[in-house]
């Protein structure tokens, strides 16, 4: 067997091709295509154990031959940072940030400079759409109105929030079960708000295994790291108490499916009573958008 012939087989088994390999026919860069994969442009499934996720050649040959590959999928996962995107919009590098802020643009991706900055993405596609929609003139053009001033004024920085919420709606679109579903949204949340909901340890043992790795930057306790660690858990009061409240949901959907494994000798431990988590506020915006939409979907497994 030569060395051509081995490698083509650690990274393509039958119709499935390996990521790498994806990418590279694609005509994408790593990052591209993890984004691509993201966003739902391109339909994987999970490998075997540690294998990563795959893609069927078929839906290669189906990229390939849509009109103006690869360029028109690179461009529709093209992100953006501040400066370029107020140029891509004609606005001050100012208006751009605090319609981020205000919670009108979504990024897609960040990460911390070497400063410990933290430097948001947004896909350049998104803010064309928003430019060319005339609802939004008064926003790129006009004063901004006393409202959304005043919401300024307090401090209000919904750019965090918002990637969480495109964070949530991936995890939910790679989820397969209740348990990894629960799972999804226990990551955004950080451990005594799990503990608040997940009281049996059981349980909160077998959630674990379903919560997706953590984004993270520089090693553990690092600033990097603890600056991380706030960007991708909830940290509104409203915020934690909706994730709360739809964890609950989860669960319970969760342990009709399949209930948590438990020694023989620890009975399931019955929820307290008068201990339902409280009605939280109505988040804004786009989280509320989402989870709507996600509601209304098939609640079985979604090919990512």
């Amino acid at each position: 067997m030569s060395e051509n012939t081995a490698t083509h087989e650690v990274t393509t088994v039958g119709s499935w091709v390996a990521a790498g390999r994806a990418a590279r026919e694609l005509g994408l860069k790593p990052s591209e295509f993890d984004l691509a994969v993201d966003l739902g442009r391109i339909r994987t499934t999970p490998g075997g154990r540690g294998a990563g996720r795959r893609v069927d050649r078929a839906e290669l040959e189906r990229l390939r031959a849509r009109p103006g590959h690869p360029e028109a999928l690179r461009e529709s996962v093209r992100t953006v940072g501040t400066t370029e995107g107020a140029l891509l919009m004609g606005v001050t590098k100012d208006r751009f940030t605090r319609l981020a802020r205000l919670g009108l643009l979504a990024p897609t991706r960040f990460y911390l400079n070497r400063y410990r900055a933290v430097v948001w993405l947004y896909l350049a596609e998104e803010l064309r759409q928003f430019t060319a929609d005339e609802k939004n003139t008064p926003l790129l053009r006009g004063r901004a109105s006393d409202n959304l001033r005043g919401q300024l004024d307090t401090g209000l920085d919904l750019r965090a929030r918002n990637w969480r919420t495109r964070r949530l709606a991936i995890l939910l679109r790679r989820a397969t079960d209740p348990w990894s579903r629960a799972g999804a949204l226990a990551s955004l949340l950080d451990p005594p708000h799990i503990c608040e909901v997940v009281k049996d340890p059981y349980e909160r043992s077998h959630l674990s295994r379903f919560c997706p790795e953590r984004p993270s930057h520089g090693s553990p306790g690092s600033p990097g790291a603890v600056l991380t660690e706030t960007l991708v858990t909830a940290q509104d009061p409203d915020e934690i108490a909706w994730f709360q409240a739809e964890l609950a949901q989860m669960l319970a959907e969760a342990r009709e499916h399949r209930p948590a494994p438990r020694p023989a000798s620890a009975p399931p431990r019955p929820a307290p009573a008068g201990q339902a988590p409280r009605e939280p506020e109505r988040p804004r915006g786009a989280f509320r958008a989402l989870l709507a939409r996600w509601r209304g979907r098939n609640r079985g497994p979604a090919v990512p």
